[in-house]
């Protein structure tokens, strides 16, 4: 079976279809996605890619592939934000960061050591959008950038 293939991510707040991903899964290099309406492609990129929300991908048929975060089971984390934001960063954990609540991604280990810091914690269900790594380049690995 021949798929249309996405090479290249663009910016783009729209598209011809949908896929719905988690955060782990937008961290992707090659792979096969369906979208919303059942469509199959491949994702062939150079180079192993973050990708998110007002992304998508731009097929080999010329169609756009938009790209929604799926909702997850999170950890919102309440109290003393900065301090608690600096403790989830010392362990280079994606947090999500707002106006009044951090969320991340369910660890028992960074749990514990919240209850012990007073963070308020509740498990909660929402789309994961982290912030992106130093120097705009989102997510990476080691020092390279």
């Amino acid at each position: 079976m021949d798929l249309p293939t996405a090479r290249e991510v663009i910016h783009s707040h729209h598209g011809d279809d949908q896929v719905t991903l988690t955060y782990d899964a937008r961290f992707l290099r090659r792979k096969v996605l369906t979208t919303t309406s059942g469509a199959q492609f491949l994702v062939d990129l150079a180079q192993t890619s973050s990708v998110g929300q007002g992304d998508a991908f731009k097929l080999s048929d010329g169609r756009l592939i938009e790209v929604i975060p799926a909702t997850e089971t999170l950890l919102e984390v309440t109290g003393d934000l900065p301090r608690l934001a600096w403790h989830i960063g010392n362990r280079h954990t994606p947090c999500q960061v707002e106006e009044d609540r951090l969320l991340i991604q369910m660890d028992h280990v960074l749990r514990d050591m919240l209850e012990k810091l007073g963070a308020g914690l509740r498990q909660v269900d929402a789309p994961f959008t982290p912030e992106g790594g130093a120097y705009g380049h989102g997510r990476t690995h080691g020092h390279s950038h």
